[in-house]
């Protein structure tokens, strides 16, 4: 009951951050002078063509841009009806994208499943990697395997992501016939799911999932290694070891357990991070996520379409947070949360 009364606390707090960070970034988009609608009609005045001046205008007050800022703020989130009633987040409706001329929830909507499924397939490979990789290194420090995997590490952590990307692009289409570019094959986009798509997207996942992951992967090793080592060297596992207790057995029980925690805490923020961090290889091998939409959106102060996409990231941060807090409570018997004991 414990554990479920705080994670209703921490779904009740995650809402009440949501809103401050919508605050934030409707603020930060608008921090530049003028808007998408406003540099367009500046535009067209100097070329004097009085009847795109005249749309302009029109969807200015359509989408309530001719309003004072706090006023744009609650319509666009929807605590306030607008010219078009109560429509905003809260009711579904994300909002006209002016540079694409559509709907934002047309734009965003199947880039949005497939950014997520790029992510968590990144996110998986780190953990795959990671956590192996990491508890290796330091059962078996200074030795070899130590030496070998702190290389890899290091390498991982040097090589920038669109350099990889490159160079995956090149030899896993020349060696292994992996296909270049995209998440799935021309003739499957925009069609239903099924069996080939699926088989398409997950052969065009094999290059971005290991250049997203390996940074984070390298990374996650050397904490878990240095972390790993700090247990190994505590009074209580002499002690485990001195009463009996096998090394494998004693190091899955008790130090990993304690090393574990960075890899729960960092559910929060890797998934989003993986996201904001692999716009620059979305735009070099051509993927279809939201992030060289947001790029394209950030550029020209498409700003429904942007706030739209950093709510979303900001959502991801979020319930990552969440989770992970609610598992470290699981799986730390250290941690408490309902208050101090005296």
């Amino acid at each position: 009951m414990a554990i479920l009364r705080y994670a209703v606390y921490r779904f009740g707090t995650m809402l009440l951050t949501l809103l401050v960070v919508s605050a934030l970034v409707f603020l930060i988009i608008n921090l530049p002078p003028g808007d998408y609608l406003s540099n367009q009609i500046s535009e067209l005045r100097a070329s004097g063509q009085s009847a795109g001046v005249a749309k302009a205008e029109f969807l200015r007050a359509e989408y309530a841009l001719d309003r004072p800022l706090y006023q744009q703020y609650l319509i666009w989130i929807g605590f306030i009806p607008g010219p078009q009633g109560f429509s905003g987040l809260i009711q579904g409706d994300f909002g006209w994208s002016f540079e694409f001329d559509r709907p934002v929830a047309e734009i965003v909507g199947e880039s949005l499943w497939l950014t997520v499924l790029v992510n968590l397939a990144a996110v998986l490979f780190v953990y795959l990697i990671a956590l192996p990789l990491g508890v290796l290194a330091a059962a078996k420090s200074k030795t070899w395997v130590d030496y070998t995997s702190a290389f890899v590490g290091y390498l991982g952590l040097a090589t920038p992501n669109f350099l990889l990307a490159l160079i995956l692009f090149y030899y896993g289409h020349k060696y292994f016939d992996l296909p270049i570019g995209g998440l799935m094959d021309p003739q499957y986009e925009g069609l239903p799911m099924s069996w080939d798509k699926v088989k398409s997207i997950l052969i065009h996942l094999i290059v971005p999932t290991f250049v997203i992951g390996t940074s984070g992967a390298a990374a996650m090793m050397q904490r878990l290694r240095a972390n790993l080592l700090d247990e190994l060297g505590k009074p209580y596992v002499e002690t485990a070891i001195a009463k009996g207790m096998s090394p494998p057995r004693m190091l899955i029980k008790y130090p990993l357990r304690m090393a574990f925690n960075p890899f729960v805490a960092d559910i929060g923020n890797l998934l989003p991070s993986m996201i904001s961090g692999s716009v620059l290889v979305s735009v070099v091998l051509g993927l279809q996520t939201i992030g060289p939409t947001l790029l394209t959106a950030l550029k020209t102060q498409d700003q429904f379409l942007a706030g739209f996409v950093l709510m979303f990231v900001a959502l991801l941060t979020l319930m990552g947070t969440m989770i992970s807090d609610v598992l470290l409570v699981l799986l730390d018997p250290r941690i408490r949360y309902e208050g101090r004991e005296a």
